[in-house]
Protein backbone atom coordinates (compact mmCIF):
# COMPACT_ATOMS: atom_id res chain seq x y z
CA UNK A 1 0.00 0.00 0.00
CA UNK A 2 1.32 3.46 -0.95
CA UNK A 3 0.54 6.06 1.71
CA UNK A 4 0.42 9.83 1.64
CA UNK A 5 -0.59 12.81 3.76
CA UNK A 6 -0.59 16.56 4.15
CA UNK A 7 2.09 18.37 6.18
CA UNK A 8 0.18 18.25 9.49
CA UNK A 9 -1.00 14.66 8.91
CA UNK A 10 -4.72 15.34 9.30
CA UNK A 11 -5.46 14.45 5.67
CA UNK A 12 -4.24 10.95 4.85
CA UNK A 13 -4.70 8.74 1.81
CA UNK A 14 -3.50 5.51 0.30
CA UNK A 15 -3.16 3.95 -3.12
CA UNK A 16 -3.35 0.25 -3.88
CA UNK A 17 -1.26 0.65 -7.03
CA UNK A 18 1.53 2.81 -8.38
CA UNK A 19 0.57 6.10 -10.07
CA UNK A 20 0.30 5.78 -13.84
CA UNK A 21 2.64 8.70 -14.63
CA UNK A 22 4.39 11.75 -13.24
CA UNK A 23 4.45 15.20 -14.79
CA UNK A 24 5.55 18.67 -13.88
CA UNK A 25 3.27 21.65 -14.36
CA UNK A 26 4.81 25.08 -14.78
CA UNK A 27 1.56 27.08 -14.85
CA UNK A 28 1.41 30.03 -12.50
CA UNK A 29 -1.45 28.47 -10.57
CA UNK A 30 0.33 25.19 -9.75
CA UNK A 31 3.53 27.05 -8.90
CA UNK A 32 1.69 29.39 -6.52
CA UNK A 33 -0.13 26.61 -4.68
CA UNK A 34 3.08 24.58 -4.41
CA UNK A 35 2.04 21.57 -6.45
CA UNK A 36 4.12 21.50 -9.62
CA UNK A 37 5.18 17.84 -9.36
CA UNK A 38 2.09 15.75 -9.99
CA UNK A 39 1.39 12.03 -10.21
CA UNK A 40 -1.72 10.63 -11.83
CA UNK A 41 -3.67 8.04 -9.87
CA UNK A 42 -6.64 5.86 -10.74
CA UNK A 43 -9.75 6.61 -8.71
CA UNK A 44 -10.47 2.95 -8.02
CA UNK A 45 -6.96 2.55 -6.52
CA UNK A 46 -7.13 5.71 -4.37
CA UNK A 47 -8.78 6.20 -0.99
CA UNK A 48 -8.84 9.06 1.51
CA UNK A 49 -8.35 7.38 4.89
CA UNK A 50 -8.51 10.39 7.23
CA UNK A 51 -9.34 14.10 7.25
CA UNK A 52 -11.79 14.30 4.35
CA UNK A 53 -13.70 16.99 6.28
CA UNK A 54 -10.51 19.10 6.32
CA UNK A 55 -10.17 19.25 2.53
CA UNK A 56 -11.07 22.53 0.81
CA UNK A 57 -11.27 23.09 -2.96
CA UNK A 58 -9.99 25.92 -5.16
CA UNK A 59 -12.07 25.87 -8.38
CA UNK A 60 -10.30 25.92 -11.74
CA UNK A 61 -10.87 28.61 -14.34
CA UNK A 62 -9.98 28.08 -18.05
CA UNK A 63 -7.52 27.21 -19.46
CA UNK A 64 -6.98 25.06 -16.35
CA UNK A 65 -9.16 21.98 -16.04
CA UNK A 66 -8.39 20.61 -12.59
CA UNK A 67 -9.74 21.97 -9.31
CA UNK A 68 -7.07 21.98 -6.59
CA UNK A 69 -7.64 20.65 -3.10
CA UNK A 70 -5.75 21.65 0.00
CA UNK A 71 -5.75 20.92 3.73
CA UNK A 72 -7.76 23.57 5.59
CA UNK A 73 -5.49 23.18 8.65
CA UNK A 74 -1.92 23.36 7.29
CA UNK A 75 -2.57 24.58 3.72
CA UNK A 76 -0.78 21.70 1.97
CA UNK A 77 -1.73 21.52 -1.69
CA UNK A 78 -3.06 18.01 -2.35
CA UNK A 79 -3.82 18.07 -6.07
CA UNK A 80 -7.30 16.94 -7.06
CA UNK A 81 -7.95 14.21 -4.49
CA UNK A 82 -11.73 14.82 -4.48
CA UNK A 83 -12.06 14.30 -8.23
CA UNK A 84 -14.76 12.05 -9.65
CA UNK A 85 -12.68 11.39 -12.78
CA UNK A 86 -11.26 7.93 -13.54
CA UNK A 87 -7.72 9.31 -13.22
CA UNK A 88 -6.60 12.55 -11.60
CA UNK A 89 -3.45 14.37 -10.45
CA UNK A 90 -2.24 14.59 -6.87
CA UNK A 91 0.76 16.45 -5.44
CA UNK A 92 3.70 14.03 -5.68
CA UNK A 93 5.29 15.64 -2.62
CA UNK A 94 2.40 14.39 -0.46
CA UNK A 95 3.33 10.74 -1.04
CA UNK A 96 5.03 9.36 2.08
CA UNK A 97 5.96 5.95 0.64
CA UNK A 98 8.84 5.43 -1.74
CA UNK A 99 7.63 5.20 -5.35
CA UNK A 100 9.55 4.11 -8.42
CA UNK A 101 8.39 6.61 -11.02
CA UNK A 102 10.10 9.41 -12.94
CA UNK A 103 8.90 12.57 -14.63
CA UNK A 104 7.57 11.97 -18.15
CA UNK A 105 6.40 15.44 -19.21
CA UNK A 106 6.40 19.18 -18.53
CA UNK A 107 3.19 21.13 -19.20
CA UNK A 108 2.53 24.86 -19.43
CA UNK A 109 6.20 25.52 -20.21
CA UNK A 110 4.92 28.75 -21.80
CA UNK A 111 4.31 29.99 -18.22
CA UNK A 112 7.59 28.69 -16.79
CA UNK A 113 9.63 31.41 -15.07
CA UNK A 114 12.89 32.27 -16.84
CA UNK A 115 14.97 31.35 -13.79
CA UNK A 116 13.78 27.70 -13.83
CA UNK A 117 15.75 25.38 -16.10
CA UNK A 118 14.28 22.07 -17.18
CA UNK A 119 17.04 19.55 -16.67
CA UNK A 120 15.54 16.29 -17.90
CA UNK A 121 14.64 14.91 -21.30
CA UNK A 122 10.89 14.67 -20.63
CA UNK A 123 8.48 15.88 -23.32
CA UNK A 124 7.50 19.55 -23.11
CA UNK A 125 4.11 21.07 -23.91
CA UNK A 126 3.14 24.73 -24.16
CA UNK A 127 -0.15 23.99 -22.34
CA UNK A 128 -1.87 20.66 -21.48
CA UNK A 129 -0.21 17.61 -23.09
CA UNK A 130 -1.54 16.43 -26.40
CA UNK A 131 -0.78 13.49 -28.66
Amino acid sequence: MIKGSCCCGIVQFEMSEMPSMMGMCHCSRCRKVGASSLVFVKSDAFQITAGRENIETFKAAPPYKYDRCFCSVCGTSLGEILSDMDSFPINAHCIDSEIDIRNSFHEFVSEKPSWFEIGDGAKQFSEHPHD
